[in-house]
């Protein structure tokens, strides 16, 4: 019998690397509306519990929009909201700046945009931040976890994944000492001084006259959120409980006695038992007619993605300038480089100013990388709740479950919302309180 079980050890990774039904579970159909990686993570969670997923997509491809040329920092201990005390009075200094302002607010005649913006004015406390900031970090440390089990026990691989800590640089020294103070004795970030900022990242040398310090996370991680998308959809492709339907909008959905049963994609009717809504911003029209109205509003951001010809002079660490608002991220050969804040509609468009100032500042930052002229550039919108925690969990509507509201953390926090999700539908126990990230009216 001995001689049977590296046989069975092998079968049971085999069976997780191509998500075959687990024996003894009830599987479930269970459609999943948007393929970003909250959409991914979540059908990938729910064909790893033996269930069934129409996944389905409105782009031709997977991960096109939000997911698709993001900061790439999983920043798992650097989770503070948007929100927070000071911030209204910083960003009317901000909008004075006009196209350099880190946060730039265009109103809109938009009820919606209005009642998002008084219930963010209203999150605007030091209290409600650190709130929330705790809810973010618990979710954003399971979520570490749950990559590193797909990673380790599926094999979940090349996705340009590095263990390389953060770096949050500040050149303002009572924005420094601000966060400094709000660390505490027991958080596992570290408190630095210039000196000790460009020892650990030597590209900040230049800037060492100017650094007033920073908070370092050891435990953060990068990757390419675009490629991470493409291998859960060579994963999930590889079970035969998967179906993706890409290039088709949702046309209605069916409800009876409080309960989803079914929905239209193109010209079929999908049965199912339960609906997951991970449709990042686009949710909001979708839920609208069922009288469900989430409170999400657009943040649109802006990204370069630089070659790189050589890596001298290239942050191997993920940076974060706190004082401008900027990412800076390794993905493999190439550099991320990513900011601002637009609170102001619904479209993706490239907005030249912002582009031509972030340009700016990643060459006055790094400037060995190259010429940022020539980077690819990329703006995509943030689906923001006003108090920045996401949506998981129930909707009113029995078999009806949002996965929305990430905001700038979403590939942060995206594998534990799946994770979650999934043990929520499943009647398991969730493996992390949820309090503070449901749906309320």
């Amino acid at each position: 019998m001995h001689c049977l079980h590296p046989f069975i050890g092998r079968c049971a990774r085999l069976r997780h690397r191509l998500l075959l039904p687990r024996s003894g579970s009830e599987a479930m159909r269970i459609a999943v509306i948007g393929a970003g990686v909250v959409g991914l993570t979540t059908a990938y969670a729910l064909i790893r519990q033996g269930h069934q997923v129409e996944l389905i997509e409105k782009r031709d491809q997977v991960a096109l929009e939000t997911s698709f040329a993001n900061g790439g920092q999983l920043s798992y201990r650097y989770v503070s909201p948007l929100a927070d005390a000071g911030v209204p009075l910083q960003a009317l200094g901000w909008m004075l700046r006009g196209a350099d302002a880190p946060l730039r607010f265009r109103p809109r005649m938009s009820m919606q945009q209005w009642r998002w913006c008084l219930r963010f004015l209203l999150a605007c406390r030091r209290s409600t931040n650190q709130r929330n900031a705790a809810h973010l970090l618990r979710l954003a440390l399971h979520s570490q976890q749950v990559l590193r089990s797909w990673r380790e026990h599926d094999g979940l691989s090349d996705f340009a994944w590095r263990a390389n800590g953060k770096l949050v640089i500040y050149r303002d020294g009572a924005n420094f000492d601000k966060a400094a103070a709000g660390l505490g004795t027991s958080s596992d970030q570290l408190v630095l001084d210039a000196q000790r900022c460009t020892e650990i990242e030597p590209a900040l040398l230049p800037l060492a006259g100017e650094l007033r310090g920073g908070i370092y996370s050891p435990g953060d991680e990068v990757a390419d959120c675009h490629l991470f998308c493409r291998r859960l959809l060579e994963r999930l492709e590889q079970s035969p409980g998967f179906r993706l339907h890409s290039g088709q909008a949702v046309n209605a959905l069916h409800s009876e006695r409080g309960r989803t049963r079914s929905l239209n994609v193109g010209k079929e009717e999908l049965k199912l038992d339960h609906l997951v809504v991970a449709a990042g911003a686009a949710s909001v029209a979708l839920l609208r007619p069922l009288g469900i109205e989430l409170p999400i509003y657009p943040l649109k951001g802006y990204s370069l993605t630089l070659p790189l010809n050589s890596r001298l002079g290239i942050p191997e660490t993920n940076v974060t300038d706190y004082d401008n608002k900027v990412v800076y991220a390794r993905l493999g050969e190439q550099l991320r480089v990513a900011a601002m804040v637009d609170i102001g509609g619904w479209d993706a468009n490239l907005d030249h100013g912002r582009i031509a100032m972030l340009q700016r500042l990643a060459s006055e930052t790094f400037p060995a990388a190259g010429d940022y002229r020539s980077a690819t550039q990329w703006a995509g919108l943030r689906p923001a709740t006003p108090e920045g925690t996401p949506l998981l969990g129930a909707t009113g509507i029995d078999n009806l479950w949002l996965n929305v509201g990430h905001g700038s953390l979403g590939f942060t926090l995206a594998c534990g919302s799946a994770e979650l999700l999934c043990d929520l539908i499943s009647n398991k126990r969730p493996g992390v309180a949820l309090d503070g990230l449901a749906l309320t009216s």
